[in-house]
């Protein structure tokens, strides 16, 4: 049987961040995708200019509400969420998620806390950041921050994987029982290295991959999508992460040569299903 998974998040006619870049992955892997958009832009505003519009939670809860009068959130597996137009947007998702979840106990809301990165900081409205820590990410599962988003969440400074640990400690204590940290640079971090750190049930698991002259938006959507489905696959962290990582890495390589400035999620759609170098997720 395949998965089924609602993702809410935005969209962009040309481009591949937000539902553009986790839609395709999911059913490339074989995952039914209920699709409901919080934004329909041209393209993603890192161009600095776009067209399109906001769309408001009222529209949110109707999409939902119409696949609930399909009696179908009893089938969904899994809630998808990432950036927030607004904290009520944010709420409606939260309660979307706590409305599958009451459906099928069974069911997880994975929430990509999207918030901002290091170097640019915040780059979302006031009051999402707020909402992300105190209501929506002690209702979730997984939780997918990058090093920035995790240092805010916890109020902690990250420079060693003692710290890393410690912090991903913290939040889960708040909610989710497993995270994934997407992004890791400590001291022991080498110059062409990124780390990435899954925790669940008391265990760390520790990947290491080349870091790639580039910088593409989208990549952090793609891979909470696939730490996901891989997790919903397996049941457990650690495989998750060397395929997640493993196809992310592909995308990303892919994405190099072709010199583009969008993710390749299409043109290297390969790399999703059967990437072409793996990496070795060790416990820490």
């Amino acid at each position: 049987m395949s998965l089924n998974i609602l993702s809410i998040q935005s969209w962009v006619a040309y481009g591949h961040v937000g539902n553009a870049s986790a839609m395709f992955p999911l059913q490339r892997l074989g995952a039914e995708v209920w699709g409901v958009h919080t934004v329909q832009f041209s393209n993603h505003t890192g161009y600095g200019a776009w067209r399109g519009q906001v769309f408001g939670a009222d529209l949110v809860r109707e999409c939902v509400a119409g696949i609930a009068d399909r009696g179908m959130l009893s089938h969904c597996d899994a809630v998808l969420s990432g950036y927030l137009g607004s904290a009520e947007i944010g709420a409606a998702v939260r309660d979307a998620a706590l409305a599958v979840k009451a459906a099928n106990p069974k069911a997880l809301w994975c929430c990509d806390p999207v918030m901002g990165d290091t170097g640019r900081g915040m780059f979302v409205r006031p009051g999402i950041p707020e909402f992300l820590r105190d209501e929506a990410l002690p209702a979730a599962d997984i939780a997918t921050p990058n090093q920035f988003e995790l240092e805010w969440l916890t109020g902690r400074a990250i420079t060693s994987l003692a710290d890393a640990k410690a912090a991903i400690t913290a939040l889960q204590a708040k909610g989710p029982r497993c995270v994934l940290l997407t992004s890791l640079r400590t001291e022991a971090t080498g110059d062409d290295e990124i780390e990435m750190l899954a925790a669940e049930g008391g265990g760390f698991w520790r990947l290491r991959t080349p870091m790639l002259p580039l910088s593409v938006n989208g990549a952090g959507d793609a891979i909470a999508a696939l730490f996901l489905f891989h997790r919903l696959k397996s049941g457990a962290a650690a495989p998750a992460l060397e395929a997640a990582a493993a196809s992310i890495f592909g995308l990303l390589s892919r994405t190099l040569e072709a010199g583009a400035r969008e993710l390749q999620v299409v043109a290297a759609q390969e790399e999703i299903t059967a990437p072409s170098r793996r990496f070795i997720a060790e416990a820490c």
